[in-house]
């Protein structure tokens, strides 16, 4: 099972700022990680939040819940949360971070990512394919463990 989490305005999918992120919605997204789990044989689950406490509270959550990776689009968290940084690095699933605008020729605060760090790997600019390399990763790298 792979956990699909999206952070603070991804729930604005469709309507915030098309020319970066597109015309296809939070719920299209979502969908699609569905049906490209179930092309991998893994089940997805998706969730969306804006609020910070949230995402640490899945992530921290997320192994008793029978999860075996994560795939997380902090948003604009990532460039300066570091009690989800704690987070990802105080558990033990692998975790993906995905962008799906390429955060590096935006503006120059979106170059530092705090969470990258502790994660497998960084997808960003890809839009939503982004997700699907991902769960590609994540399924790879648990099939061979």
């Amino acid at each position: 099972m792979i956990l699909v989490l999206n952070g603070p305005n991804l729930n604005l999918l469709g309507t915030r700022e098309p020319s970066v992120y597109g015309s296809d919605t939070l719920e299209d997204l979502e969908s699609m990680c569905e049906s490209w789990g179930a092309d991998l044989g893994v089940t997805v689950t998706c969730r969306q939040s804006s609020h910070e406490g949230n995402l640490i509270d899945w992530i921290h959550e997320a192994k008793s819940a029978g999860f075996k990776g994560i795939v997380i689009n902090p948003g604009a968290l990532t460039h300066y949360s570091y009690a989800l940084r704690d987070a990802i690095a105080g558990q033990s699933l692998p975790v993906v971070e995905v962008h799906i605008s390429n955060v590096d020729a935006r503006e120059s605060w979106r170059h530092v990512s705090v969470t990258a760090g502790v994660c497998k790997g960084k997808i960003s600019g890809l839009g939503f394919t982004g997700y699907k390399l991902a769960m590609e990763y994540l399924t790879d790298l648990l099939s061979a463990s």
